[in-house]
């Protein structure tokens, strides 16, 4: 098996395993789901980075992006036949599956529908029972997490977080500014999740809106250090309606932070995170990282600078579904 930080060396054809030897999941996603759904788990399973596996498409004679390949396994581009045939026939090769694996999901091209798809549920991208958890709370709110409804509504265009961090290296504050497009009549509210750092007293978390929403109902589980609040907007937003809310939310009741990442259940067009941190207790390493799950191996991966006022920042174009932020090591 393949892992990052492997040299990279050409994998024998004959070393590809059949159907039977691979996980159940992705089995069922070669067997009967979309191109970018198989070719996304397919990375996940062999732990490859984008920029390992395009190393290893160039030893094949293939030349291609890892933008090209970022954006196969997001879905946001599918392969062009007959054109990509020969790099989705190496990506089999790379990634030891069977032959002809990938290439029967890729179809004629086609325009992308204009009807909005499903979001990603909490289980698609959270390992563990948090995804339950956060289902209970949703539903308290009548927010009908079964159906992945909730925001549906709502198309990101953009979410601007800062989070701030204090000399213990605690997560004290988390600003949050939104733009968002009504993609048809009458959505009038934003369900947003908080989850805490390790030791967070999800009873002391403070939530305080600023423009375009006030707090509606609020719901914690103290166990899951896990927090639901619903934000009004003062109206029902008509088809194609821009609308710009922002909110804060109060914590410095955790331990020393691992960082921070949103969890991204549709596509978003624009995502930045910045973090700030006390000039007295900077970090070791700050890299950015987007994963399709909690427990995947990262599939972009970037140390980034800070500045001189203790500030680093990450940026995300259409990101999602997945995770994205910033991972800290301190000293």
């Amino acid at each position: 098996m393949t892992r990052e930080g492997d040299t990279p060396t050409i994998i024998d054809g004959a070393r590809r395993q059949p159907l039977e030897a691979l996980p159940k999941e992705l089995v069922e996603a070669l067997r009967s789901g979309e191109f970018h759904h198989a070719l996304r788990q397919a990375i996940a399973y062999r732990g490859l980075s984008l920029a390992r596996l395009r190393a290893h498409l160039g030893l094949r004679g293939v030349q291609i992006g890892q933008s090209t390949l970022s954006y196969w396994q997001r879905g946001l581009r599918q392969p062009e036949v007959p054109k990509a045939l020969p790099a989705v026939r190496a990506l089999e090769s790379v990634l030891q599956l069977p032959a002809d694996a990938l290439v029967v999901l890729i179809g004629p091209r086609t325009a992308r529908a204009r009807g909005h798809q499903m979001a990603a549920s909490f289980h698609d991208i959270r390992s563990g029972d948090m995804g339950s958890i956060v289902d209970q709370l949703l539903s308290e709110l009548g927010a009908y997490p079964s159906s992945n409804r909730y925001n549906a509504d709502l198309e990101m265009l953009s979410v601007h977080d800062t989070i701030t961090f204090d000399a213990a290296h605690r997560q004290v504050g988390l600003q949050t500014r939104l733009v968002c497009r009504a993609r048809r009549h009458g959505p009038d509210r934003y369900v947003t999740v908080y989850n805490g750092d390790p030791g967070c007293n999800i009873g002391d978390v403070e939530l305080i809106t600023a423009e375009g929403c006030r707090v509606g109902r609020i719901r914690r589980n103290a166990d899951a250090e896990t927090m639901a609040t619903e934000l009004l907007f003062d109206r029902k937003l008509a088809e194609g309606e821009i609308h710009v809310f922002c909110f804060e939310v109060r914590d410095d009741s955790g331990t020393a932070s691992p960082g921070y990442f949103r969890m991204l259940r549709d596509q978003c067009s624009s995502y930045l995170v910045q973090l700030k941190f006390a000039l007295g207790a900077l970090p070791a390493r700050c890299t950015r990282q987007f994963r399709t799950r909690d427990d995947a191996v990262p599939v972009e991966s970037e140390e980034l600078p800070l500045d001189m006022g203790g500030v680093t920042s990450g940026y995300f174009s259409d990101a999602g579904p997945g995770l994205a932020g910033i991972e800290v090591e301190w000293r």
